[in-house]
């Protein structure tokens, strides 16, 4: 499975980023795919592969390339509920300083460049992410309508909130279908209906679903959220929809 380690030209500097992408040449449809708030590390360049195993050229940024490269925070091998706190305490200010407007900024260069890579064939491509990567996801598809046939997030951060940039406040230019899965306390009954109800009246083919017997994290094995039998559900989600709405590319 070929990799690659790649230096993505933004306005703000180069954002480090792992790629995968299959065996024997040939062009790709392209996947952008987000980190979660811990950030690139073997189990997300792992999921890449796996991806480029279907027959994707599946690109990874380091969102937090504005704070230096992969490894911005060291990591133990195993995050566990009594680190998480600690880590959080690291983590916060690196998320608190990829404002929506970075945000959009960073999705215009990483469309860019991920599009022009000679792997990679013409068409739409494909937003997935994790926690605080299933709102960028969605920024991502929101502004470029015409670009993002999928949106896939997973246990996400809050994609429901008073404020104007929201992103369920943002889906009236949504075209690609989008699939959500939630960990069981992700979202409540109220954000979930709010949530639904500016996608229907966006037209936005959707599926938000709740994983059972999950926590905010189940698709990260180096976690104690991790749930094998919801990342199961997770790929069985996600490959048919890339599927439908990639296939042409």
């Amino acid at each position: 499975m070929p990799t690659k380690t790649l230096q993505i030209p933004t306005a703000d500097g180069q954002a480090d980023a792992f790629a995968a992408f299959p065996d024997g040449g040939g062009r790709h449809p392209g996947v952008l795919l987000y980190m979660d708030a811990f950030g690139v590390r073997p189990v997300l360049e792992e999921m890449a592969r796996e991806l480029a195993g279907h027959g994707y050229y599946v690109l990874v940024p380091n969102v937090y390339y504005r704070h230096g490269p992969i490894p911005v925070v060291e990591l133990p091998e195993h995050i566990t509920a009594e680190i998480r706190p600690a880590l959080f305490r690291q983590l916060m200010p690196l998320i608190e300083a990829h404002t929506t407007e970075r945000a959009l900024r960073d999705a215009d260069a990483y469309l860019r460049f991920l599009t022009a890579q000679p792997e990679v064939s013409t068409g739409p491509v494909a937003a997935i992410g994790y926690c605080m990567g299933a709102v960028l996801a969605m920024r991502t598809a929101t502004a470029h309508p015409g670009r993002v046939a999928a949106v896939a997030g997973f246990h996400p951060a809050p994609l429901v909130k008073d404020a104007p940039d929201s992103p369920h406040r943002l889906v009236a230019k949504l075209t690609a279908e989008v699939h959500l899965g939630l960990a069981e306390t992700d979202m409540t009954p109220e954000e979930i209906s709010e949530l639904s109800q500016a996608l229907d009246a966006a037209g936005v083919d959707y599926a938000c679903e709740i994983y059972p017997g999950t926590v905010h994290g189940f698709t990260m094995s180096d976690t104690s959220a991790f749930a094998p039998s919801a990342l199961q559900r997770h790929w069985a989600r996600l490959l048919p929809l890339l599927d439908r709405t990639l296939s042409g590319s």
